[in-house]
């Protein structure tokens, strides 16, 4: 492919000014201070190529965030651009409704079915990874409905999760600001504390941590009443709350709970699944049996929007063989065109040997890497799993003592990724990573380098102003 970054462009042709200003006018932009970036002018990608992006301004970007932890084969794969193409000829749309059903749908629950845990033969898709987990809601309580325990609700998450943005998603996630606007989270969701061991560990050994941390979900369900429990849901390891990977002891503990109380476990897979973690799911790294499993981004690479929630047999069986109608979907779950390009993408993964190569090769070595910025005077901790990893800043390394909030210094060093050709994102003074699943060593050598400089400008930016 041309490395040209204004070859091949599809739409007319603009200065970035002219872009940043139409932006401005009409497009309200995800997790944003319109106002804010109205001022600053977006920044402009208009081309990929493998991992890295180019922006209006001709830059090279190395892209740390698979997009939005999603493009797990890389940009420019030409074989999932053709399964797409093929099929909008053939049926570029139809839906599920109907008593009806299209080939690509069928074929991709197959093919889930073959690589998801055990025990997992049913696949209800939705379009994103919110939507799927609105459906789990709506499909969790019909199970106990249908189960003749109507009063079982209560679904309860972690603080600092995160399992979407639409109402019931954003309820399930522990996010304070999602939850300070619009009236969430709704009725009958309950949240305990997450295990993140560097915040809230204190003395504890990390493996003792994860004991406690997972018993708040025991004490949690005591105090609302186990009767009146329907599930818990968290992501293996939390992604948007910052990479945090829980204790070894946190999941297995977390097992056993539910277990204990007859409680489902939902494993929020949108980020984990798909070979993220060196594992096609997440909870095959971390130890859990899950019943139910939320999944999207890397299903189809971000190519074409696609997610769904893979339903347990425990789950399934109620549903199809005592359940009546769920009156629960969208038009476009099992959408064809994006079923084909999921299809095409899982096959390229697998042909490639990807998931393996993440576990055996690549996630070792961005370990290794990661744990020599240990030795850095502004890093507390890194922590890794598979392709992701995080970087937490501190003030104090021998006391854990973070900065002061109103500094937002992992906003400073996100702008010196930027400006070195990096993405890498901020959450609060984590810097996280999760780069595609393509990456060579060769690759993850040029990130570490401009991370490295990240820091060390940040540091020297702090020292400059005073602030260390």
């Amino acid at each position: 492919m041309s490395h040209n970054p204004s070859s091949n462009t599809l739409t007319s042709k603009r200065s970035t000014a002219e872009w940043q200003a139409a932006d401005s006018r009409h497009f309200l932009h995800p997790f944003t201070d319109f106002k804010g970036l109205a001022q600053k002018g977006a920044r402009i990608i208009e081309r990929a190529d493998n991992i890295y992006l180019w922006d209006s301004e001709g830059h090279k970007i190395l892209d740390g965030m698979s997009g939005l932890w999603c493009v797990n084969v890389g940009y420019g794969q030409q074989s999932l651009v053709d399964a797409a193409t093929a099929q909008m000829k053939q049926l570029p749309f139809y839906n599920a409704f109907f008593q009806t059903s299209t080939t690509p749908a069928i074929e991709l629950a197959e093919v889930l079915a073959e690589i998801a845990p055990p025990g997992f033969e049913h696949v209800f898709f939705t379009s994103s990874g919110s939507e799927g987990n609105d459906t789990v809601v709506r499909m969790v309580r019909r199970y106990w409905d249908v189960l003749g325990q109507p009063e079982r609700q209560i679904i309860i998450g972690r603080n600092n999760g995160y399992h979407g943005s639409t109402m019931a998603g954003a309820s399930l996630g522990g996010m304070s600001g999602m939850h300070a606007q619009g009236g969430l989270p709704i009725p009958n969701i309950s949240h305990i504390e997450q295990p993140h061991w560097f915040e809230l560990g204190g003395t504890q050994s990390r493996e003792e941590f994860g004991i406690t941390a997972a018993r708040w979900l025991e004490e949690k369900i005591l105090a609302v009443g186990p009767e009146r429990v329907a599930a818990f849901i968290g992501e293996p390891i939390q992604g948007a709350g910052g990479v945090i990977v829980p204790p070894s002891t946190y999941w297995p503990e977390i097992q056993r709970i539910c277990d204990k109380y007859g409680i489902l476990l939902v494993s929020d897979e949108v980020i984990c699944g798909f070979g993220r973690t060196g594992n096609w799911f997440g909870c095959e790294t971390v130890g859990s049996k899950p019943d139910l499993m939320t999944f999207a981004k890397g299903v189809t690479s971000g190519y074409i929007p696609l997610g769904g929630v893979m339903v347990g047999e425990r789950v399934a069986r109620v549903l199809i063989e005592q359940g009546g109608e769920f009156n629960h979907g969208f038009t476009y779950s099992g959408h064809p065109t994006a079923c084909a390009v999921a299809l095409a993408n899982l096959k390229l993964l697998r042909e490639q040997d990807t998931v393996r190569k993440v576990r055996e090769e690549l996630g070792p070595y961005l370990a290794k890497r990661f744990a020599e910025l240990n030795e850095h005077p502004l890093v507390g901790e890194t922590q890794t799993c598979g392709m992701m990893g995080a970087v937490q800043l501190v003030k104090d390394k021998a006391t854990r003592q973070t900065f002061d909030g109103a500094l937002e210094v992992g906003m400073m060093c996100r702008a010196h990724c930027f400006a070195n050709g990096l993405i890498m994102r901020a959450v609060g003074d984590r810097m996280i990573v999760a780069p595609p699943l393509v990456m060579t060593l060769a690759q993850i050598d040029e990130m570490m380098v401009l991370i490295k400089r990240c820091l060390d400008q940040t540091l020297a930016q702090l020292k400059s102003q005073e602030l260390l």
